[in-house]
């Protein structure tokens, strides 16, 4: 499957054939599989918007989902898209190059997001939670004029496991990104399908397959930022104990509300012995 050059996509062209690499492409491709089926994600003949920052992770994400639908695994309509938010320097003719050489269909939309984060956001405050309002509102609009049926977007495990430790630190509840929800206007689907896939092999696949990657200039160039300090929280535990990190994310898929305290998700309040509950 792995080896016949006659029968890849264009994505895959030039993979390195040694056996470390083989492994971990078999190991995305059922990291991703395992996602999408665990979470009921496909319906056939959807159209997927898959976003493509043009970072390590929406590449990985990029050519999975194309390695699946190549052979016949995934069966939806894949149209990549990138959103150009105006950032100064940014490579403007490195993702659509790259997507014309690859084959892939896509659309590369302009809209200068960059100007409004800087002129909203106050001197020495982040720009995460705004440019990323403003950058999906902008990929939900494309997402209705290309006919799609979902916005796919190339989050993996360390982001989850980052966002429910920032929102149990900094926000009080126990929450993360899901897998697969409803947009609030109740007409898109937004997908993760990296949700199983580790960061660490987001990076070694794409640096393999010397994909262009593009960074982030604009929230990169912050220091000091939440999401940063619980990675590197993630970093020593993973390095004190390896694993740490596929443990954590074993336990988000295993809650059990009758031992947490919320009594909207369990009846404690109904709760008593059987012989009260005869009486």
């Amino acid at each position: 499957m792995l080896d016949d050059t006659d029968d890849i996509h264009p994505l895959f062209h030039g993979a390195p054939s040694t056996t470390e690499f083989k492994k971990l492409r078999k190991r995305l491709v059922r990291d991703t599989r395992e996602a999408i089926d665990r979470y009921g994600m496909v319906t056939k003949g959807d159209r997927w918007l898959v976003c493509l920052s043009g970072g390590k992770d929406s590449y990985t994400l990029l050519a999975i989902l194309t390695e699946l639908q190549w052979r016949g695994l995934l069966p939806v309509d894949i149209l990549a898209c990138n959103l150009d938010q105006g950032q100064p320097g940014f490579p403007a003719t490195v993702l659509p190059t790259f997507l014309e050489k690859m084959g892939v269909p896509h659309r590369i939309e302009y809209q200068d997001t960059y100007s409004i984060v800087i002129d909203k956001v106050p001197q020495g405050r982040t720009y995460c939670a705004l440019c990323s309002r403003l950058r999906r509102g902008n990929l939900y609009r494309i997402a209705r004029e290309e006919g799609c049926s979902a916005v796919v977007l190339g989050h993996h495990r360390d982001d989850i496991l980052e966002t429910f430790f920032l929102n149990l630190f900094h926000g009080g509840k126990l929450a993360t990104m899901p897998p697969k929800l409803v947009n609030d206007e109740g007409d898109l689907m937004v997908l993760r399908p990296l949700a199983h896939v580790a960061e660490a092999d987001c990076e070694r696949f794409a640096h393999a397959m010397s994909y262009p990657i593009i960074p982030c200039d604009l929230c990169g160039s912050q220091d000091g930022l939440q999401r940063q300090q619980i990675k590197g929280m993630l970093d020593e535990w993973e390095a004190r104990s390896p694993g740490r990190r596929g443990k954590m994310f074993s336990a988000l898929m295993s809650a059990r509300p009758s031992h947490l305290l919320d009594p909207s998700l369990f009846d404690f309040a109904g709760l008593s012995p059987k012989n009260r509950a005869d009486q």
